[in-house]
């Protein structure tokens, strides 16, 4: 899933939560000003979004960053991951083969420096480039992340194979994708929702892709689940028409849309409560974090 489009709602379906009004792009990666500081260019549009919050699906309370590591967000999309790994003080890489995605996502890593968001040392690239023939050399990184993409990609094994080749021994990796019962009620209720150009191909089960993830030399160390709030609305989406947007939506989508605008501006206690509540049950996606072992000395 893409999660950003003109109108700021989704057209492509997809585990991530709807767009939020104005640059929806920019929404998930919130800047937080220094000291109230104002940089020159107050034309900067990234200084318009200081109150939003991110909606990110990989938890960095668990999947911790080190300011100055080398991060790859591997189909980055609209860049809220990457934003985010570049807030936290990494050298960061944003690959996608999506070219307009990219550029969008470059102009928001420039006004992210213009604005002084990005801590010395940091530093971001954005870039087009295949998934399954990554143009790094092998050990190039120490974190790769790749959110919700998996599910678009036939050869996910080549996929999985290029992110280790690329890891640094000891290196982590988050894998994020649509969990199986929500995802399956979306695919139950709509043929929209799946069977578009460059849609969802598979539906993971958790333990088929720790599986893979274990099969391609990975350690997995963590799981969760994220976006409880979101499946009710991909529910009705599916169920009143994955098409119909904006003004031409059902009401019922509108009403619940406007719900989690609210939550992602505001994020009251009330949602993000029972969010955690629910996300064992209902979470959008699964996440899994893992590690790629050191070799044994006598093969180093």
């Amino acid at each position: 899933m893409r999660p950003a489009a003109p109108g700021c709602w989704p057209t492509s379906p997809g585990p991530g939560p709807p767009s939020v009004p104005s640059s929806c792009t920019v929404s998930r990666s919130p800047p937080v000003g220094r000291a109230g500081e104002r940089p020159r260019g107050s034309r900067n549009p990234y200084l318009r979004h200081r109150r939003q919050a991110p909606v990110l699906t990989v938890d960095f309370t668990r999947f911790p960053l080190a300011a100055g590591d080398r991060v790859l967000d591997l189909g980055c999309g609209a860049g809220r991951h990457a934003f985010e790994c570049y807030r936290r003080g990494a050298q960061v890489v944003a690959l996608d083969q999506n070219g307009e995605e990219i550029r969008e996502v470059a102009k928001w890593f420039a006004a992210m420096k213009e604005a002084g968001e990005a801590p010395a040392g940091a530093t971001a690239t954005a870039m087009e480039g295949d998934a399954l023939n990554l143009p790094f050399p092998d050990a190039s990184f120490d974190v790769v992340i790749i959110s919700e993409v998996m599910e678009h990609i036939p050869d996910d094994k080549g996929v999985l194979a290029e992110m280790v080749r690329v890891l640094k021994p000891g290196g982590r990796i988050a894998i994020t994708v649509p969990r199986y019962g929500p995802e399956k009620v979306c695919w139950t209720l709509s043929d929209a929702y799946h069977e578009v150009e460059g849609g969802h191909i598979r539906i993971y089960r958790a333990d088929e892709l720790l599986g893979k993830i274990r099969e391609a030399g990975l350690k997995p160390y963590g799981t969760h689940h994220a976006h409880a709030l979101h499946s009710p609305y991909w529910w009705l989406k599916c169920a009143f028409g994955v098409g119909r947007d904006g003004k031409d939506a059902a009401l019922p989508v509108r009403a619940y849309h406007k719900l989690l605008v609210w939550d992602i501006m505001k994020k009251p206690l009330v949602t993000r409560v029972t969010e955690q509540l629910l996300n064992p049950v209902v979470g959008k996606s699964f996440v899994a974090y893992a590690t790629k072992p050191h070799l044994p000395k006598a093969e180093a």
